[in-house]
């Protein structure tokens, strides 16, 4: 059987979609041997509203919600001042270990700081960051404040910058769980600019403890370092003489002149627990 040339050509079906008005479905098409009374009935051609019905409005625009701040699919909360720990009871002695703490380890040049800090972050039960205010410092390339040269407006200005860089990142770390020990060193006789300001950057729970070896001890280790972080004999001897004004401020002092790096953690972790008990007012 042939069209007829022009003839339209049935829509096509859609599973779910009624077919279009004059046209049967293929499996009930009339047969040449059916008569054409047994076809289907007639589909009536589908109703359409008026001309005059009136037309609903779209949708209003919605715009679209800024995405939150987030990192992969993890979304991170704000870092906030560290708050001080609580104080556990008295019959249950604090865990360090298991903690999320905020340290700022203070000491001369060649106290050992750097070694500690990192030791101690690699041996705890819950992940720890250790910042170092030398590493952050040396970030700025160009206009570099070389400990060596002495100090100027340049190298004030370009510690405290560092400080407050370190104290950000202690308290993003913090608010994400992650635990942080800080090392710098810091004068006693400066507190505004030392110890207050590390109290202002990442808050009053942030634990302060003081390593502070012999004067002997500080020079051997300062004599095995190398390019700008070694000083000057003098500056170290000068370095640490105002470091002994810690003794009498409260603070927990850790003199490690005979104890290895090992040594030097356990004993802080001990010093630690005893803060977490009853945290030092500073």
């Amino acid at each position: 059987m042939q069209h007829a040339v022009g003839s339209e050509l049935p829509p096509p079906h859609r599973p779910g979609q009624v077919p279009h008005a004059g046209w049967a479905p293929a499996g009930h098409h009339p047969g040449p041997h059916q008569g054409s009374s047994q076809g289907p009935a007639p589909v009536p051609p589908p109703s359409f509203p008026a001309a005059s019905a009136p037309v609903p409005p779209p949708p209003p625009h919605t715009p679209a919600q800024p995405a939150p701040d987030t990192t992969g699919h993890l979304s991170l909360p704000p870092g906030g001042p560290v708050g001080v720990p609580m104080a556990p009871p008295a019959a249950v002695v604090p865990d360090p270990t298991a903690t999320t703490l905020a340290v700022l380890l203070i000491g001369p040049a060649g106290a050992g700081k750097t070694s500690v800090a990192k030791y101690w972050a690699d041996h705890r039960r819950v992940p720890t960051a250790h910042i170092s205010l030398d590493d952050v410092r040396e970030w700025v390339r160009s206009g570099f404040a070389d400990p060596q040269t002495g100090w100027n407006d340049n190298s004030e200005a370009q510690y405290r910058l560092a400080r407050r860089t370190c104290g950000f990142a202690a308290r993003n770390f913090l608010a994400n769980g992650i635990s942080c020990i800080l090392d710098d060193a810091v004068f006693p006789d400066r507190p505004v600019v030392g110890l207050g300001g590390w109290k202002r950057h990442v808050g009053p729970g942030l634990l302060p403890v003081v390593l502070l070896p012999g004067l002997d001890i500080v020079l051997e280790r300062n004599a095995e370092r190398s390019g700008n972080r070694r000083l000057t004999d003098e500056e170290v001897a000068r370095i640490h003489g105002r470091m002994a004004g810690w003794y009498g401020s409260g603070l927990p002092i850790i003199d490690n002149s005979q104890l290895d790096v090992a040594g030097t953690a356990r004993v802080l972790d001990e010093v630690l627990a005893r803060a977490i008990a009853s945290p030092p007012s500073w």
